[in-house]
């Protein structure tokens, strides 16, 4: 399987190379490809991977692989990147989040289902053994009433503002609490924003902390059911990528994509309103 990486700014593309490349560790994929030119970045990410075909543009990739990873920092770029690669039909990867509006993930959604290839996107968060550990744990305690997630986000990053990180806990609760979303409510102060909504039969609070300089609070989350009380906190081993990467191959393998699209939409969605209330706050509306 030849693989072709858009958006190699982001540190995931480390990740991926050295897993499927230099540990071979993803059976026949091989990254074979990178977008962005030959600057300083590609050059030693080609170094490091064996990688001899770096283009510049997107586009180019696509004689040349079998699928595809975007991995933008900024999810605003992910439509652009991703749907050209939809519509020949091959299975991508948009790593997180999927988009930074609710049009343009349908957008990239609605590309997948017209040409029958497979995506998937998520938070690398979604698919480590703390967060599958906490959803075995809970599981026996029946339907969960509430779930609560928290982490580090900036609503003002330059990679998407709250979108950057925030996608990572509230990806996280939406894998917990199945279900169509309530309205949105958020409400901020200096230090934090916490949005809650229902999700199906869940109420589902995600508490979202400016970091401060160096220190961030770590990746949390905590689900209530009749019977029990589970939380846990949610740490980013070395091989954090490994389980989502291994997702995505297994969904250009057999063309079954690993979550339904219209859970692909319901963080934007959820992030699409935090970011708006945020918009509103900061322009004094």
């Amino acid at each position: 399987m030849r693989i072709g990486i858009i958006g190699t700014e982001n540190s995931h593309g480390d990740h991926i190379i050295h897993h499927l490349n230099v540990e071979e560790a993803g059976g026949d994929a091989r990254v074979v490809a990178l977008s962005g030119g030959r600057g300083p970045r590609n050059t030693a990410l080609a170094e490091a991977g064996g990688i001899d075909l770096v283009v510049d543009e997107p586009t180019e990739l696509l004689p040349l692989v079998d699928a595809v990873i975007v991995t933008d920092r900024h999810g605003g770029l992910h439509r652009a990147h991703a749907v050209p690669f939809l519509t020949a039909g091959l299975p991508v990867f948009v790593d997180k989040p999927l988009a930074c509006s609710v049009a343009d993930a349908r957008a990239i959604i609605d590309a997948a289902v017209a040409h029958d290839a497979p995506l998937t996107s998520s938070s690398a968060l979604r698919w480590i053994p703390d967060t599958d550990a906490l959803a075995a744990d809970t599981a026996p305690g029946g339907p969960p009433l509430t779930v609560t997630a928290s982490g580090p986000a900036d609503p003002g990053s330059e990679h998407g503002g709250v979108f950057f990180y925030g996608i990572h806990p509230v990806d996280v609760a939406l894998r917990l609490a199945p279900g169509a979303l309530s309205p949105v409510h958020t409400h901020t102060t200096d230090a934090t924003v916490t949005t809650t909504f229902t999700a199906g039969a869940t109420r589902v609070v995600v508490n979202l902390v400016r970091p401060d300089g160096p220190r961030q609070i770590p990746f949390h989350a905590m689900v209530l059911t009749r019977d029990t009380v589970t939380a846990r906190e949610l740490t980013l081993g070395p091989d954090y990528c490994v389980p989502g990467l291994e997702a995505f191959l297994d969904m250009a393998r057999s063309h079954k994509p690993p979550i339904d699209y219209a859970d692909l939409l319901r963080p934007v969605q959820v992030l699409e309103s935090v970011a708006g209330h945020v918009a509103r706050l900061r322009d004094g509306r």
